[in-house]
């Protein structure tokens, strides 16, 4: 078992959901587009529900009836398999390839200051989620605001070098 380096910022790129079948396989739930696309960022670190840290050097993955399957070298039966469910599949962020310009990750925004054109800081931004018609910006401090990240009608700016992303959103909203 090898943890991360001190240091090195781990993304979640998946999750491991159990047992498929008898001979170790096991079922994965992608977090990455295209979901195959998980078997590229290969070596894995598993991280079960207690935190335990476990490397993944090696796996293969193919598409299911139902979903991706993952198989690894050190899982031969079902029992084995089982006892990965609920693990994370964690990359470093490192392993990604560099967004393209004017792009960015989810990932890479988590932190940032978030003020509105009228300078009334919201806070810092915790995380962004999908609702399927729109993703959302969560910016947090003393309260919590949710912000449709619609460039350039809520997110007006992004800039990674100043730490900030400027809104149009009302500071009383």
């Amino acid at each position: 078992m090898t943890a991360p380096a001190a240091g090195q910022r781990m993304l979640v790129v998946g999750r491991l959901h159990g047992a498929l079948g008898v001979r170790g396989e096991v079922k994965l739930e992608s977090f990455t587009v295209p979901e195959p696309a998980i078997a590229s960022y290969l070596p894995w670190t598993l991280r079960d529900a207690r935190g335990v840290l476990r490397a993944c050097p090696a796996a293969s993955v193919r598409t299911g009836g139902k979903g991706l399957v993952a198989t690894f070298p050190d899982i031969a039966d079902r029992d084995s398999a089982e006892a990965t469910k609920g693990c994370e599949v964690l990359v470093p962020r490192s392993a990604l390839p560099p967004p393209g310009k004017g792009e960015f990750y989810w990932v890479d925004l988590e932190g940032l200051r978030v003020v509105n054109t009228a300078g009334v800081d919201f806070g810092t931004v915790s995380h962004l989620f999908s609702t399927g018609a729109n993703d959302v910006l969560v910016a947090r401090a003393e309260r919590e605001r949710m912000i449709p990240f619609l460039q350039p009608d809520y997110v007006c700016s992004v800039d990674f070098d100043a730490g900030l992303v400027t809104v149009d959103w009302d500071a009383d909203f």
